[in-house]
């Protein structure tokens, strides 16, 4: 980035006998109109930091956004005016830290982000950026809470990080609706502490998973089907921060198909069908019927076809997760996605007798010890 700054200002100044005094208030300049394209702050209140330079996007694929201090009642329409000006992208990476502020604003702040369809997590700022303070640690409490509880994706605090609230937890009827707005669950948050009035409520990962407070970068997975027909279908999906992830499965008499499908466009399909020297499928982590063919490109969407053994099809269906992989000829080369089914079990279990009554199968063998 740097490299980009100098360069037009030695340019300049080879015609014109730029001194060299002059060229380092020129590249001077440049720097600090780049820092404040990345940076906007209030001294008394919420700090916003933009880092989008070529290697956070090409590693995390999104810029990344750092709101710590105090949340003011101003920083929602600062947040707002960065994103109309396109500073703050839509898809973006939020961190946050702030241990005070005001609810309100917090969760205004949380309604653009979820507005922007960006993800939420926990991060104290880096130390040498303008009060940023000591700390490793990133606090997210109250108004910081109600923020991050906006992401579309919103990860589980990890380490020494932590989330909470004041107790009450979620008390007014605001707070409520905002709450399950955000498909988060007030009395199941309320229900994960039991830290005295006053006190702050520290939440771990586990309930807040329960709670649908985090889901880790996964949306929950949705299941469709037709049991009407002699032939039950099912179609089972999940979007993730990669895109949208499905598996179809028939069920006929003596074989049920299962069909995977990732959308990675047309050329990309191409390669990794031409490149895949093996396709299968995983239940938990358990490779499954591996082999070197069933793997296809249609239009932009990479397809993996299986015929999978009926008597087994409760292991796929109740499986934890379920992942649809193509190999390489090198270990380095490997495409595929997991679907997490948690949340569409019952579902599941309605398709599953539904193709039983359709196309009953014998019991399953006993497989060898």
């Amino acid at each position: 980035m740097v490299e980009g700054l100098v360069k037009p200002v030695l340019q300049r100044g080879q015609g014109r006998g730029c001194s060299l005094l002059q060229w380092v208030l020129a590249v001077a300049l440049c720097m600090l109109g780049s820092v404040a394209n990345v940076a906007h702050a209030n001294a008394s209140g919420l700090r916003i930091r933009v880092i989008r330079d070529r290697l956070t996007l090409a590693v995390a694929g999104h810029p990344q956004v750092y709101l710590y201090g105090r949340i003011d009642q101003g920083a929602p329409r600062r947040f707002e005016q960065m994103m109309r000006a396109g500073r703050i992208s839509p898809g973006s990476d939020i961190y946050l830290s702030s241990r005070e502020g005001d609810v309100a604003a917090g969760m205004a702040l949380g309604r653009l982000i979820r507005q922007g369809g960006m993800a939420t997590h926990l991060g104290a700022p880096r130390k040498t950026w303008p009060g940023a303070g000591h700390s490793r640690s990133a606090l997210c409490v109250d108004a910081c809470a109600y923020a991050f509880f906006g992401g579309l994706y919103r990860w589980a605090p990890s380490g020494s990080d932590r989330l909470g609230f004041t107790r009450p937890v979620a008390g007014s009827a605001p707070a409520r609706a905002y709450l399950q707005s955000m498909q988060v669950d007030p009395a199941e948050l309320l229900a994960a502490t039991d830290a005295e009035p006053g006190d702050v409520a520290w939440f771990g990962a586990e309930p807040l998973l329960k709670a649908g407070a985090v889901n880790n970068g996964r949306l929950p997975p949705t299941a469709t089907y037709d049991i009407a027909s002699p032939i039950p279908s099912l179609d089972l999906r999940q979007v993730d921060r990669k895109g949208e992830h499905r598996l179809t499965i028939t069920c006929r008499p003596g074989r049920t198909e299962v069909a995977a499908y990732e959308r990675v466009g047309a050329r990309r399909a191409r390669q990794i069908a031409a490149r895949g020297a093996r396709s299968y499928l995983q239940l938990d982590g358990r490779t499954v019927l591996p082999a070197n063919d069933g793997v296809s490109a249609e239009g932009d969407t990479l397809v993996i076809r299986r015929d999978y053994p009926p008597s087994d099809l409760v292991d796929l269906l109740f499986a934890g997760t379920i992942g649809a992989w193509v190999d390489g000829r090198s270990a380095a080369f490997r495409d595929g996605f997991t679907i997490h089914p948690w949340g569409a079990y019952a579902r599941l279990k309605v398709f599953y007798h539904a193709c039983w009554r359709a196309a009953p199968w014998p019991p399953r063998m006993k497989k060898a010890s």
